[in-house]
Protein backbone atom coordinates (compact mmCIF):
# COMPACT_ATOMS: atom_id res chain seq x y z
CA UNK A 1 0.00 0.00 0.00
CA UNK A 2 2.90 2.33 0.72
CA UNK A 3 4.66 1.70 -2.60
CA UNK A 4 1.35 2.47 -4.47
CA UNK A 5 0.56 5.90 -2.67
CA UNK A 6 4.62 6.26 -3.06
CA UNK A 7 3.53 6.12 -6.81
CA UNK A 8 0.65 8.36 -6.64
CA UNK A 9 2.13 10.98 -4.80
CA UNK A 10 4.13 12.50 -8.09
CA UNK A 11 0.67 12.31 -10.36
CA UNK A 12 -0.94 14.02 -7.41
CA UNK A 13 1.52 16.57 -7.20
CA UNK A 14 1.67 17.68 -11.11
CA UNK A 15 -2.19 17.63 -10.92
CA UNK A 16 -2.02 20.00 -8.07
CA UNK A 17 0.67 22.37 -9.83
CA UNK A 18 -1.08 22.40 -13.46
CA UNK A 19 -4.01 23.45 -10.98
CA UNK A 20 -2.14 26.47 -10.09
CA UNK A 21 -0.81 27.53 -13.03
CA UNK A 22 -4.07 26.88 -14.74
CA UNK A 23 -5.54 30.41 -16.51
CA UNK A 24 -8.02 32.20 -13.85
CA UNK A 25 -11.37 32.00 -14.97
CA UNK A 26 -11.93 35.26 -15.73
CA UNK A 27 -9.57 35.24 -18.65
CA UNK A 28 -12.10 33.03 -20.09
CA UNK A 29 -15.22 35.52 -18.45
CA UNK A 30 -13.03 38.52 -20.45
CA UNK A 31 -13.07 36.49 -23.53
CA UNK A 32 -16.61 35.64 -23.89
CA UNK A 33 -18.14 38.61 -22.69
CA UNK A 34 -15.69 40.88 -25.35
CA UNK A 35 -16.74 38.26 -27.82
CA UNK A 36 -20.98 38.43 -27.84
CA UNK A 37 -20.81 42.20 -26.41
CA UNK A 38 -18.68 43.32 -29.91
CA UNK A 39 -21.80 44.24 -32.06
CA UNK A 40 -22.67 47.25 -29.80
CA UNK A 41 -19.66 48.35 -28.60
CA UNK A 42 -18.56 48.63 -32.46
CA UNK A 43 -21.76 50.17 -33.19
CA UNK A 44 -20.69 52.84 -30.45
CA UNK A 45 -16.91 52.70 -31.72
CA UNK A 46 -18.66 54.11 -35.07
CA UNK A 47 -21.16 56.92 -33.39
CA UNK A 48 -17.89 58.48 -32.23
CA UNK A 49 -15.51 58.24 -35.42
CA UNK A 50 -18.74 60.26 -36.76
CA UNK A 51 -18.95 62.54 -34.34
CA UNK A 52 -14.92 63.77 -33.64
CA UNK A 53 -13.80 67.05 -31.26
CA UNK A 54 -11.00 68.43 -31.09
CA UNK A 55 -8.83 69.19 -27.97
CA UNK A 56 -10.83 71.32 -25.09
CA UNK A 57 -13.24 71.18 -27.03
CA UNK A 58 -15.03 67.68 -26.36
CA UNK A 59 -18.33 68.61 -24.99
CA UNK A 60 -21.02 66.16 -27.01
CA UNK A 61 -18.07 63.11 -26.69
CA UNK A 62 -18.31 63.52 -22.97
CA UNK A 63 -21.81 64.35 -22.35
CA UNK A 64 -21.92 60.41 -24.26
CA UNK A 65 -19.16 58.68 -21.77
CA UNK A 66 -21.13 60.40 -19.21
CA UNK A 67 -24.23 58.65 -19.83
CA UNK A 68 -22.22 55.55 -20.74
CA UNK A 69 -21.12 55.33 -17.18
CA UNK A 70 -24.48 56.17 -15.40
CA UNK A 71 -26.37 53.37 -17.61
CA UNK A 72 -24.44 51.08 -15.74
CA UNK A 73 -24.52 52.44 -12.52
CA UNK A 74 -21.24 54.73 -11.90
CA UNK A 75 -20.68 57.44 -9.77
CA UNK A 76 -19.99 60.25 -12.52
CA UNK A 77 -18.37 63.67 -11.84
CA UNK A 78 -17.99 65.68 -14.68
CA UNK A 79 -15.95 69.43 -16.23
CA UNK A 80 -12.61 67.61 -14.97
CA UNK A 81 -10.22 70.55 -16.02
CA UNK A 82 -12.17 71.19 -18.96
CA UNK A 83 -14.55 68.39 -20.40
CA UNK A 84 -12.93 65.47 -18.53
CA UNK A 85 -15.08 62.91 -16.54
CA UNK A 86 -14.68 59.71 -14.33
CA UNK A 87 -17.01 57.47 -13.57
CA UNK A 88 -16.86 55.77 -10.04
CA UNK A 89 -17.46 51.93 -9.54
CA UNK A 90 -17.60 50.60 -5.93
CA UNK A 91 -17.91 47.12 -5.51
CA UNK A 92 -16.60 46.28 -1.71
CA UNK A 93 -12.84 46.34 -0.31
CA UNK A 94 -10.45 46.14 -2.08
CA UNK A 95 -7.31 47.92 -4.95
CA UNK A 96 -8.40 51.04 -6.87
CA UNK A 97 -7.71 50.58 -9.96
CA UNK A 98 -7.51 53.90 -12.91
CA UNK A 99 -8.17 52.76 -16.42
CA UNK A 100 -7.93 55.94 -18.66
CA UNK A 101 -8.82 56.83 -22.18
CA UNK A 102 -8.69 60.44 -24.48
CA UNK A 103 -11.37 61.96 -26.09
CA UNK A 104 -10.09 64.60 -28.29
CA UNK A 105 -9.76 64.33 -31.90
CA UNK A 106 -7.59 65.79 -34.49
CA UNK A 107 -8.01 68.43 -37.24
CA UNK A 108 -7.59 66.47 -40.35
CA UNK A 109 -9.90 65.73 -43.17
CA UNK A 110 -10.50 62.19 -43.63
CA UNK A 111 -9.44 60.15 -46.63
CA UNK A 112 -10.35 56.54 -45.41
CA UNK A 113 -13.44 55.90 -47.44
CA UNK A 114 -15.15 54.15 -44.69
CA UNK A 115 -18.60 54.33 -45.07
CA UNK A 116 -18.65 55.73 -41.64
CA UNK A 117 -15.62 58.44 -42.23
CA UNK A 118 -16.03 61.55 -40.36
CA UNK A 119 -17.51 64.50 -42.78
CA UNK A 120 -17.37 67.72 -40.03
CA UNK A 121 -15.56 70.82 -40.39
CA UNK A 122 -15.30 73.44 -37.48
CA UNK A 123 -13.17 76.60 -36.77
CA UNK A 124 -9.92 76.45 -35.63
CA UNK A 125 -8.65 79.38 -32.84
CA UNK A 126 -7.40 81.25 -35.78
CA UNK A 127 -10.60 81.13 -37.43
CA UNK A 128 -9.86 78.50 -40.44
CA UNK A 129 -12.27 76.02 -41.38
CA UNK A 130 -10.83 72.34 -41.00
CA UNK A 131 -12.09 69.00 -40.88
CA UNK A 132 -12.10 66.76 -38.00
CA UNK A 133 -11.66 63.36 -37.66
CA UNK A 134 -10.05 60.52 -34.65
CA UNK A 135 -7.07 59.60 -36.86
CA UNK A 136 -5.21 58.08 -33.66
CA UNK A 137 -7.41 56.13 -32.62
CA UNK A 138 -9.08 57.83 -29.28
CA UNK A 139 -12.66 56.69 -30.11
CA UNK A 140 -11.30 53.08 -30.16
CA UNK A 141 -9.58 53.88 -26.69
CA UNK A 142 -13.09 55.48 -25.89
CA UNK A 143 -14.96 52.43 -26.88
CA UNK A 144 -13.11 50.00 -25.34
CA UNK A 145 -13.05 51.74 -22.03
CA UNK A 146 -17.46 51.40 -21.69
CA UNK A 147 -16.79 47.73 -23.12
CA UNK A 148 -14.30 47.32 -19.44
CA UNK A 149 -16.42 49.36 -17.66
CA UNK A 150 -19.56 47.62 -18.56
CA UNK A 151 -17.92 43.87 -18.33
CA UNK A 152 -17.02 44.90 -14.97
CA UNK A 153 -20.66 46.42 -14.06
CA UNK A 154 -22.03 43.16 -15.53
CA UNK A 155 -19.78 40.75 -13.48
CA UNK A 156 -19.65 42.34 -10.15
CA UNK A 157 -19.08 38.56 -9.03
CA UNK A 158 -15.50 38.40 -10.18
CA UNK A 159 -13.88 41.16 -8.29
CA UNK A 160 -13.84 43.35 -5.61
CA UNK A 161 -12.54 47.69 -5.14
CA UNK A 162 -12.78 50.62 -6.80
CA UNK A 163 -12.11 51.15 -10.71
CA UNK A 164 -11.81 54.42 -11.84
CA UNK A 165 -12.73 54.84 -15.44
CA UNK A 166 -11.15 58.54 -16.61
CA UNK A 167 -12.22 60.01 -19.83
CA UNK A 168 -9.83 62.66 -20.64
CA UNK A 169 -9.30 66.09 -22.98
CA UNK A 170 -7.17 66.90 -24.73
CA UNK A 171 -4.30 63.97 -25.22
CA UNK A 172 -3.68 65.73 -28.62
CA UNK A 173 -2.32 68.96 -27.15
CA UNK A 174 -0.05 67.17 -24.25
CA UNK A 175 -2.58 69.48 -21.55
CA UNK A 176 -5.43 66.64 -20.73
CA UNK A 177 -4.25 65.25 -17.63
CA UNK A 178 -2.09 68.25 -16.71
CA UNK A 179 -5.69 70.12 -17.00
CA UNK A 180 -7.74 67.18 -14.67
CA UNK A 181 -4.54 66.83 -12.16
CA UNK A 182 -4.36 70.35 -11.35
CA UNK A 183 -8.40 70.53 -10.92
CA UNK A 184 -7.43 67.91 -7.92
CA UNK A 185 -8.66 64.54 -9.74
CA UNK A 186 -6.58 62.56 -7.15
CA UNK A 187 -8.75 64.57 -4.18
CA UNK A 188 -11.73 62.53 -5.66
CA UNK A 189 -11.16 59.41 -4.65
CA UNK A 190 -9.09 56.72 -3.13
CA UNK A 191 -5.42 57.19 -4.93
CA UNK A 192 -4.87 54.50 -7.14
CA UNK A 193 -3.06 51.24 -6.86
CA UNK A 194 -2.09 50.75 -10.36
CA UNK A 195 -2.92 52.88 -14.08
CA UNK A 196 -3.73 51.02 -16.89
CA UNK A 197 -4.23 52.68 -20.47
CA UNK A 198 -4.19 51.09 -24.14
CA UNK A 199 -3.25 52.91 -27.27
CA UNK A 200 -3.65 51.45 -31.16
CA UNK A 201 -0.74 50.92 -33.05
CA UNK A 202 -0.93 51.57 -36.41
CA UNK A 203 1.69 49.27 -38.24
CA UNK A 204 0.84 45.98 -36.36
CA UNK A 205 -1.55 43.17 -36.79
CA UNK A 206 -5.17 42.60 -35.39
CA UNK A 207 -4.89 40.72 -32.19
CA UNK A 208 -1.41 41.64 -31.26
CA UNK A 209 -0.22 43.62 -28.01
CA UNK A 210 2.59 45.63 -27.25
CA UNK A 211 4.66 46.83 -23.96
CA UNK A 212 7.13 48.14 -22.64
CA UNK A 213 8.64 48.15 -19.01
CA UNK A 214 10.21 51.34 -18.44
CA UNK A 215 10.64 54.56 -20.50
CA UNK A 216 8.39 53.92 -23.55
CA UNK A 217 7.56 58.00 -24.84
CA UNK A 218 9.75 60.62 -24.30
CA UNK A 219 9.78 64.55 -22.86
CA UNK A 220 8.76 66.41 -25.22
CA UNK A 221 9.74 70.13 -24.82
CA UNK A 222 9.31 73.13 -27.09
CA UNK A 223 12.09 76.09 -27.93
CA UNK A 224 11.09 79.36 -29.67
CA UNK A 225 14.55 81.46 -30.55
CA UNK A 226 14.21 84.51 -31.54
CA UNK A 227 17.42 85.96 -33.31
CA UNK A 228 18.42 89.33 -32.89
CA UNK A 229 20.18 91.35 -35.95
CA UNK A 230 20.82 94.96 -37.27
CA UNK A 231 18.68 94.87 -40.29
CA UNK A 232 19.62 96.94 -43.69
CA UNK A 233 20.45 96.77 -47.67
CA UNK A 234 21.10 93.18 -49.02
CA UNK A 235 23.82 95.20 -50.97
CA UNK A 236 25.94 96.56 -47.89
CA UNK A 237 25.72 93.83 -45.58
CA UNK A 238 29.13 95.32 -43.56
CA UNK A 239 26.76 97.53 -42.25
CA UNK A 240 24.45 95.26 -40.80
CA UNK A 241 24.37 91.84 -38.38
CA UNK A 242 22.78 89.66 -40.09
CA UNK A 243 20.13 87.57 -38.10
CA UNK A 244 19.88 84.89 -40.77
CA UNK A 245 23.09 84.35 -40.77
CA UNK A 246 23.33 83.50 -37.32
CA UNK A 247 20.59 81.49 -37.65
CA UNK A 248 21.90 79.32 -40.24
CA UNK A 249 25.27 78.49 -38.33
CA UNK A 250 22.96 77.92 -34.90
CA UNK A 251 21.14 75.04 -36.85
CA UNK A 252 24.32 73.04 -37.09
CA UNK A 253 25.85 74.11 -33.97
CA UNK A 254 22.44 72.13 -32.13
CA UNK A 255 23.53 69.29 -34.39
CA UNK A 256 26.32 68.61 -32.49
CA UNK A 257 24.61 68.75 -28.86
CA UNK A 258 23.28 65.42 -29.32
CA UNK A 259 26.38 63.82 -31.03
CA UNK A 260 28.99 65.47 -29.04
CA UNK A 261 27.20 66.31 -25.84
CA UNK A 262 24.93 63.34 -24.97
CA UNK A 263 25.94 60.20 -23.47
CA UNK A 264 25.36 57.91 -26.88
CA UNK A 265 23.52 55.56 -24.78
CA UNK A 266 20.40 58.21 -23.74
CA UNK A 267 17.65 58.88 -26.48
CA UNK A 268 17.80 62.73 -27.72
CA UNK A 269 16.17 64.94 -30.32
CA UNK A 270 16.89 67.86 -31.13
CA UNK A 271 14.89 68.79 -34.31
CA UNK A 272 14.31 72.39 -35.93
CA UNK A 273 10.91 72.58 -37.48
CA UNK A 274 10.46 76.04 -39.04
CA UNK A 275 12.15 78.94 -39.47
CA UNK A 276 10.98 82.75 -40.39
CA UNK A 277 13.46 85.25 -41.14
CA UNK A 278 13.61 88.38 -43.84
CA UNK A 279 10.77 90.13 -46.57
CA UNK A 280 12.53 90.89 -49.52
CA UNK A 281 15.96 89.54 -51.75
CA UNK A 282 17.67 92.49 -50.98
CA UNK A 283 16.47 93.56 -47.43
CA UNK A 284 18.59 92.59 -43.99
CA UNK A 285 16.55 92.05 -41.76
CA UNK A 286 16.33 92.61 -37.71
CA UNK A 287 15.41 88.94 -36.71
CA UNK A 288 14.98 85.27 -37.28
CA UNK A 289 12.67 82.93 -35.60
CA UNK A 290 13.84 79.45 -34.93
CA UNK A 291 11.21 76.49 -33.33
CA UNK A 292 12.14 73.67 -32.11
CA UNK A 293 11.07 70.40 -30.52
CA UNK A 294 12.81 68.45 -28.08
CA UNK A 295 12.88 64.88 -26.73
CA UNK A 296 14.22 62.93 -24.37
CA UNK A 297 13.70 60.06 -21.51
CA UNK A 298 15.28 61.14 -18.49
CA UNK A 299 14.90 64.50 -16.45
CA UNK A 300 18.30 64.91 -16.26
CA UNK A 301 19.54 64.97 -20.47
CA UNK A 302 16.22 66.64 -20.27
CA UNK A 303 17.72 69.51 -18.37
CA UNK A 304 21.35 69.22 -19.97
CA UNK A 305 19.25 69.99 -23.65
CA UNK A 306 17.62 72.54 -22.18
CA UNK A 307 21.25 74.09 -21.07
CA UNK A 308 22.91 73.33 -24.06
CA UNK A 309 20.47 75.34 -26.48
CA UNK A 310 20.60 77.94 -24.52
CA UNK A 311 24.43 77.85 -24.69
CA UNK A 312 24.90 77.62 -28.34
CA UNK A 313 22.37 79.87 -29.51
CA UNK A 314 24.20 82.82 -27.10
CA UNK A 315 27.25 81.84 -28.57
CA UNK A 316 26.21 82.06 -31.98
CA UNK A 317 24.81 85.66 -31.30
CA UNK A 318 28.04 86.52 -29.56
CA UNK A 319 30.24 85.59 -32.68
CA UNK A 320 28.33 87.84 -34.87
CA UNK A 321 28.43 91.15 -32.34
CA UNK A 322 24.62 90.46 -32.16
CA UNK A 323 21.98 90.87 -29.22
CA UNK A 324 21.71 88.24 -26.95
CA UNK A 325 18.90 86.48 -28.66
CA UNK A 326 15.10 85.78 -26.95
CA UNK A 327 15.07 81.54 -26.02
CA UNK A 328 11.11 80.01 -24.75
CA UNK A 329 11.90 76.42 -23.40
CA UNK A 330 8.02 75.94 -23.11
CA UNK A 331 8.26 72.16 -20.90
CA UNK A 332 5.53 69.64 -22.49
CA UNK A 333 4.61 66.31 -22.28
CA UNK A 334 6.98 64.43 -19.66
CA UNK A 335 8.19 61.14 -20.83
CA UNK A 336 6.41 57.63 -20.00
CA UNK A 337 7.85 55.09 -17.98
CA UNK A 338 6.06 51.70 -17.66
CA UNK A 339 6.25 50.52 -13.75
CA UNK A 340 8.42 47.24 -15.24
CA UNK A 341 6.88 45.29 -12.49
CA UNK A 342 3.17 46.48 -13.62
CA UNK A 343 4.16 46.00 -16.98
CA UNK A 344 5.11 42.03 -17.09
CA UNK A 345 2.08 41.15 -15.09
CA UNK A 346 0.14 42.88 -17.35
CA UNK A 347 1.91 41.10 -20.37
CA UNK A 348 1.47 37.42 -18.54
CA UNK A 349 -2.43 38.31 -18.30
CA UNK A 350 -1.96 39.59 -22.22
CA UNK A 351 -0.56 36.44 -23.00
CA UNK A 352 -2.83 33.71 -21.37
CA UNK A 353 -5.56 35.93 -23.47
CA UNK A 354 -4.01 36.21 -26.80
CA UNK A 355 -0.73 33.74 -26.77
CA UNK A 356 2.54 34.41 -25.80
CA UNK A 357 3.99 34.88 -29.17
CA UNK A 358 1.03 37.46 -29.86
CA UNK A 359 3.04 39.44 -27.11
CA UNK A 360 5.68 41.14 -27.56
CA UNK A 361 8.25 44.25 -26.08
CA UNK A 362 7.79 47.01 -28.15
CA UNK A 363 10.46 49.61 -29.08
CA UNK A 364 10.32 52.96 -27.10
CA UNK A 365 9.70 55.98 -29.26
CA UNK A 366 10.68 59.77 -28.89
CA UNK A 367 6.94 60.48 -29.33
CA UNK A 368 4.83 62.10 -26.39
CA UNK A 369 1.76 60.43 -24.52
CA UNK A 370 0.47 62.64 -21.67
CA UNK A 371 -0.30 59.19 -19.47
CA UNK A 372 2.75 59.98 -18.02
CA UNK A 373 1.87 62.57 -15.56
CA UNK A 374 -0.37 60.28 -13.94
CA UNK A 375 3.08 57.87 -13.25
CA UNK A 376 4.52 61.25 -12.16
CA UNK A 377 2.08 61.71 -9.25
CA UNK A 378 3.19 58.72 -7.81
CA UNK A 379 0.96 55.91 -9.59
CA UNK A 380 2.21 52.98 -10.69
CA UNK A 381 1.23 52.95 -14.52
CA UNK A 382 1.75 50.32 -17.91
CA UNK A 383 0.22 51.23 -21.32
CA UNK A 384 0.08 48.81 -24.16
CA UNK A 385 -0.11 49.35 -27.48
CA UNK A 386 -2.92 46.92 -29.42
CA UNK A 387 -2.15 46.08 -33.36
CA UNK A 388 -4.78 47.73 -35.04
CA UNK A 389 -4.11 46.80 -38.89
CA UNK A 390 -5.30 43.22 -40.08
CA UNK A 391 -2.70 41.20 -41.26
CA UNK A 392 -4.18 41.15 -44.77
CA UNK A 393 -3.82 44.88 -45.06
CA UNK A 394 -0.80 44.98 -43.83
CA UNK A 395 1.03 42.53 -46.21
CA UNK A 396 -0.82 44.59 -49.39
CA UNK A 397 1.14 47.33 -48.19
CA UNK A 398 4.12 45.53 -47.87
CA UNK A 399 3.41 44.60 -51.81
CA UNK A 400 3.14 47.84 -53.01
CA UNK A 401 6.38 48.88 -51.08
CA UNK A 402 4.84 51.35 -49.38
CA UNK A 403 4.04 52.08 -45.50
CA UNK A 404 0.93 51.73 -43.71
CA UNK A 405 -0.58 54.74 -42.86
CA UNK A 406 0.43 56.10 -39.32
CA UNK A 407 -0.84 57.78 -37.22
CA UNK A 408 -2.17 61.09 -37.49
CA UNK A 409 -2.21 60.43 -41.04
CA UNK A 410 -5.64 61.40 -42.69
CA UNK A 411 -5.68 57.61 -44.18
CA UNK A 412 -5.33 55.90 -40.84
CA UNK A 413 -7.95 53.55 -39.55
CA UNK A 414 -8.58 50.57 -37.28
CA UNK A 415 -10.48 47.46 -38.43
CA UNK A 416 -12.37 48.00 -35.32
CA UNK A 417 -13.90 43.98 -34.94
CA UNK A 418 -10.40 42.69 -34.26
CA UNK A 419 -9.18 45.92 -32.48
CA UNK A 420 -11.72 46.32 -29.92
CA UNK A 421 -12.15 42.18 -29.21
CA UNK A 422 -8.49 41.84 -28.43
CA UNK A 423 -8.63 45.23 -26.29
CA UNK A 424 -11.59 44.74 -24.27
CA UNK A 425 -11.03 40.68 -23.58
CA UNK A 426 -7.27 41.66 -22.97
CA UNK A 427 -8.06 45.21 -20.57
CA UNK A 428 -11.24 43.65 -18.77
CA UNK A 429 -8.86 40.33 -17.99
CA UNK A 430 -6.07 43.10 -16.78
CA UNK A 431 -9.20 44.62 -14.66
CA UNK A 432 -10.17 41.31 -13.22
CA UNK A 433 -7.18 40.25 -11.91
CA UNK A 434 -5.87 43.57 -10.62
CA UNK A 435 -8.72 43.82 -8.76
CA UNK A 436 -8.82 40.39 -7.74
CA UNK A 437 -10.45 39.33 -4.21
CA UNK A 438 -7.48 37.34 -4.05
CA UNK A 439 -5.03 40.05 -4.31
CA UNK A 440 -5.50 41.83 -1.02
Amino acid sequence: MLLRLCCLLPVLFAGLAAAKEAPPKTDELAKTWAAEHLPEVETLYRELHQAPELSFEEKETAARMADELRAIGAEVRTDIGGHGLIGILKNGEGKTLLLRADMDALPVVEETGVPYASKVLTTNERGQTVGVMHACGHDIHMSNLVGVARLLADNKDAWQGTAILLFQPAEERGAGSKAMLDDGLLTMFTRPDFAVAMHVAADTPCGTIGYRPGYACANVDSVDITIKGRGGHGAYPETTIDPIVVAAKLVLDLQTIVSREIKPTEPAVVTVGAIEGGTKHNVIGDDCKLQLTVRSYSPQVRQQLAEAIQRKAKAAAMSAGAPEPEILISEGTPSLYNDPELAERVAGIASRILGADQVKQSDPTMGGEDFSRYGLAGIPICMIKVGSVSQERLDQFKQQDTPPPSLHSPRYYPDPSATLETSISTMGAVALELLSPEDE
